[in-house]
């Protein structure tokens, strides 16, 4: 009889699974995903991971390594040698913020290639994890132009992630720049050993500012290791002109010669503005003249309308000098009368001439840049929530038929080590660094293992200087030398 029946349950049981198949899912029950778009990624790497690679038909999975910070390998920030070895092979490596293996604070691939597969995955992840801030150490992961276009996509979406090197990386149609573009989210970037030359330095520097955009997140960019000359640095010292984020910048270990050298000097300290840069400036003021029109005529009263509107005008015409006085010196319709010194009361020289009725000599031209500073001065005011445009900043001067700016005093370290600078760039260098006073500006500067003497008494009385702004500045390019002879 047993066996009767066992017979009978074995006949049966083929029956029953395939009437199950047929009738589907009972609706408490959920079925794993068939196909890669299907899933839906827990926020956990050790399962997402393998998880995704599987439904690609992935042979050669790289395992996961999760870690908690504390049992974490410790590593120097610039990733040298010693720390690549360590890693192991085609392993993805997860730094956990704390227990939670849905934490994951870090992900680091280093020494395998990554393939269109495995970064489709990692961008599919990337999504879930909201904790997520760096992808550290793309080391020799042989990306592609298309995956880190797909990668920067991505990690605009993701709600922390602000840090990502990729190194050893050399892109064919050199899309670096589009990962410090000016809606980029990121805020520290490495980019070294990626055999970055003079034209990929055009286009980060073109990332960095033009006279009409700028990157307004980026604080630290590492192009060390490269093959950056003096074309390439001029076209980064251009980027940096009207920049106003960048912090930290390491150029070390390129090709930069005195050339580079200079422009990089010149922009530290006062420079005049170009051509281009004095007519967007004009454009600029006239644009946020004629909105502030806007906003005054939506708020005020219709019999305050002309007197707030010609306080914002840019021409000043014969019937606005009415009531005021008639005679004015012949010193205020000099040219040389309206050149600014830094200590004068900047009103007070801007109101002498625009009452000027136009003078003989670049008359009109005086009232017009007058105006122009009168504008910048109202506008900025009135923006305290906003960054302003360097171009419209007060501080803009007058001077020998120039607009001078104070230069970038953003910036606070500037690495240069391991170039071909010689002697004759180092005096443009202290020269900028006298100009920058204690308004702000350069805190560090490396200029190590370049062609020149360490006993050279420019290079001693730079580094006395930056002693003063920078009392660790030994110790700090010590480890700095340190951890660029590691990569």
């Amino acid at each position: 009889m047993s066996r009767k029946r066992q017979k009978e349950k074995a006949d049966k049981a083929p029956a029953e699974d395939e009437a199950s198949k047929n009738a589907g899912p009972t609706p408490n029950e959920k079925l794993p995903a068939q196909t890669f778009d299907e899933y839906q990624c827990s926020g956990n790497v050790k399962i997402d991971f393998p998880g995704l690679c599987s439904l690609l038909k992935m042979k050669n999975i790289p395992t996961v390594s999760a870690k908690q910070p504390a049992s974490s390998t410790p590593e120097t920030e610039g990733g040298g040698r010693g720390s690549i070895l360590k890693a192991p092979k085609q392993c993805l490596q997860v730094e956990l913020e704390n227990e939670d293996p849905h934490s994951a604070k870090n992900l680091k691939v280093s020494g395998w290639k990554v393939n269109e597969q495995i970064a489709r995955v990692l961008q599919k992840m990337l999504l879930s994890l909201s904790k997520l801030q760096s992808l550290h150490r793309f080391w020799q992961a042989g990306l592609t132009d298309r995956m880190v276009i797909s990668l920067m996509n991505t990690i605009s979406l993701c709600s922390n992630l602000r840090a990502v090197k990729l190194e050893g990386n050399p892109l064919p149609e050199r899309s670096y720049h589009l990962l410090l573009s000016e809606d980029s989210v990121l805020t520290h970037l490495s980019l070294r050993n990626n055999r970055i030359g003079d034209e990929d330095a055009r286009l980060i520097g073109l990332a960095l500012s033009t006279t009409r955009s700028a990157n307004k997140n980026l604080l630290s960019l590492n192009l060390a290791f490269n093959s950056i000359g003096d074309a390439g640095a001029t076209h980064i010292a251009q980027g940096l002109r009207l920049n106003r984020a960048l912090l930290f910048l390491s150029l070390s270990n390129n090709q930069i010669g005195d050339s580079g050298a200079s422009h990089l000097a010149a922009i530290l300290g006062e420079f005049a503005l170009t051509h281009e840069e004095v007519v967007e400036r004009r454009k600029m003021l006239l644009e946020r003249r004629q909105s502030s029109s806007l906003r005054v005529d939506s708020d005020q009263p219709a019999d305050q309308l002309p007197s707030v509107a010609s306080s914002t005008s840019l021409s000043v015409s014969k019937g606005d000098s009415k009531g005021k006085k008639k005679e004015t010196s012949k010193k205020d319709e000099k040219p040389a009368a309206y050149k600014e010194n830094p200590k004068s009361n900047k009103k007070s020289s801007d109101n002498k001439a625009s009452q000027s009725k136009g003078g003989k000599q670049g008359g009109k031209e005086k009232q017009l840049s007058a105006q122009e500073d009168k504008s910048s001065t109202d506008l900025n005011e009135g923006e305290s929530l906003e960054k302003v445009n360097p171009l419209l900043d007060q501080s803009v001067q007058h001077r020998d038929g120039d607009l001078i700016l104070p230069g970038n005093r953003t910036l606070t370290s500037l690495n240069l080590a391991g170039n071909r600078i010689t002697e004759k760039s180092l005096p443009l260098f202290l020269t900028s660094l006298e100009m920058q006073g204690e308004g702000g500006g350069l805190r560090r500067l490396c200029l190590q293992r370049n062609r020149f003497p360490p006993e050279c008494e420019c290079y001693v009385k730079i580094k006395q200087l930056m002693a003063l702004t920078d009392p660790l500045e030994k110790n700090n390019s010590e480890q700095t030398e340190e951890e660029e002879q590691g990569a």
